[in-house]
């Protein structure tokens, strides 16, 4: 081999690893970058089961109190509201505000409740009661993980030199679920 063909090989070994370096470098990024985000979505699918889960509980506990709690009508039609709040939401944000408004509602109407010893002792309430529970657990495991995955997701959007290629692709930062302030209180029971 003459020393033309050598410099030849070694010019094009050295613009094959100028180039395949970077494009495995970027190619490796977007697809964990896509990873990800498919990670973010699939975590907030399994929140959306546990708030429909939620959502289909709720006429049957609103029913049950007000059969005992007959004056209490305000609460009952913001819970109505709410509800009807999050059929119509379409995006992860405005599904997120109003499922925490939908939380509020069923917060006051656990003060309701507290007024009305016989309801919490009928059977068929505290079964309710009990799925709700149990619903409101799983919501919370649930918007945990998906806090979880949105914190990986947009630390790794966030770290350079990833972001650049997170631009460059039009990967966005994701939405965290948080609690309204308003939320956070602990509701006044009050008889």
């Amino acid at each position: 081999m003459g020393r033309g063909q050598r410099t030849l090989w070694i010019v094009i070994g050295i613009l094959v690893v100028v180039v395949l370096i970077p494009f495995l470098y970027v190619k490796s990024t977007y697809n964990t970058l896509v990873r990800m985000d498919e990670q973010v979505k699939a975590a907030w699918a399994q929140v959306e089961n546990q708030l429909q889960r939620r959502y289909d509980l709720i006429p049957n506990y609103v029913e049950t109190v007000k059969g005992y709690a007959k004056h209490e009508k305000e609460v009952f039609i913001k819970v109505t509201e709410a509800r009807s709040k999050v059929a119509g939401a379409a995006s992860i944000p405005e599904k997120i505000r109003a499922n925490n408004e939908l939380s509020a509602a069923l917060s006051r109407l656990l003060v309701v409740v507290e007024r009305y010893p016989e309801l919490k002792a009928n059977t068929n309430f505290i079964r309710l009661q009990d799925e709700l529970a149990g619903t409101e657990n799983r919501i919370a495991v649930e918007r945990r993980r998906f806090n979880e995955a949105v914190r990986v997701y947009n630390t790794k959007l966030r770290t350079f030199p990833t972001n650049i290629i997170a631009t460059l692709f039009g990967f966005e930062k994701a939405t965290f679920f948080q609690v309204p302030k308003e939320k956070q209180e602990v509701p006044k029971v009050k008889f």
